[in-house]
């Protein structure tokens, strides 16, 4: 099944990474710690668990990273042991026009738009396989004289009953770009 991606302009390619240039985007997110991962609550969000009861369209990426400041885009992320996790709306809705949230925990806001360094990769989705094209994609960067803005960003695209060749997840790095 075939999702609504998030856009974007390839603005650089290298030997092992390219950089992409992402408009402002409009996200469902969610912080956690612990086991939980926070997808259950967000699936629930798109499923109709908000104020209008309106299902939502599935896009990808689903995004983690470390928590960090509300103004610096990020997917799947950790802090602290706080992680965030994000689903990226359709494209379609703003801030204004996106179902409102009855969760507590759940954040509607929009992502400023920004350059990132995305490296490419198959396979699960685990913090193994993540963590090795991390480090890669940060000595890429550091070898090209360029330098993260904040932490790593794990991006997946596919569900979990997909063969791990066939899969596309991404280590994602936001930077400065001139």
């Amino acid at each position: 099944m075939a999702y609504e991606g998030s856009s974007y302009e390839v603005v650089f390619r290298a030997e092992g990474f390219e950089v992409r240039h992402y408009p402002e985007r409009v996200v469902a997110e969610v912080a956690y710690s612990g086991e939980n991962s926070g997808f259950r609550t967000l699936f629930g969000y798109i499923s109709g668990n908000n104020k209008t009861a309106r299902a939502v369209e599935m896009t990808t990426p689903v995004t983690q990273s470390t928590k960090i400041e509300m103004t610096t885009p990020v997917t799947q992320t950790r802090a602290d042991d706080q992680m965030v996790m994000q689903f990226f709306l359709p494209a379609f809705f703003t801030l204004k026009t996106a179902p409102e949230p009855t969760d507590p925990a759940i954040t509607i806001r929009a992502l400023a738009s920004g350059h990132f360094a995305v490296i490419r990769y198959s396979g699960r989705a685990n913090d193994r396989n993540f963590e090795t094209h991390r480090k890669r994609l940060l000595d890429e960067l550091h070898a090209s004289g360029l330098t993260p803005l904040g932490p790593a960003i794990r991006a997946t695209y596919n569900g979990p009953f997909t063969p791990p060749f066939l899969r596309r997840n991404e280590a994602m790095y936001r930077i400065k770009w001139q």
